[in-house]
């Protein structure tokens, strides 16, 4: 399924159309972005949590000399489904 897709079977399940879905689910991705760039987390009970995980500076190594280079610290966003939302799939 893709965006589009996405969009017009929610406007269908919720009764809106297409553009009122898509100006709300833009909203949504929009506040999520602004609040994990802010270090906050979002905890939405029941579905799923979205945060920013921090990956230290670590040592790698390069494949092609095997020289040993340093990998520099990253922030990555991460997505954990909560408990009552996966056993829906088992």
């Amino acid at each position: 399924m893709n965006k589009g897709e996405f969009i017009s079977a929610v406007a269908e399940n919720a009764g809106l159309t297409n553009k009122q879905t898509a100006a709300a689910f833009e909203a949504m991705v929009n506040v999520i972005e602004s609040t994990l760039k802010a270090d906050e987390k979002i905890a939405l009970a029941g579905f799923a949590t979205f945060e920013i995980k921090e990956k230290p500076e670590r040592e790698g190594i390069n494949p092609l000399t095997k020289e040993k280079i340093k990998i520099a610290a990253s922030k990555t966003p991460v997505v954990k489904f909560g408990k009552a939302f996966k056993d829906k799939f088992n």
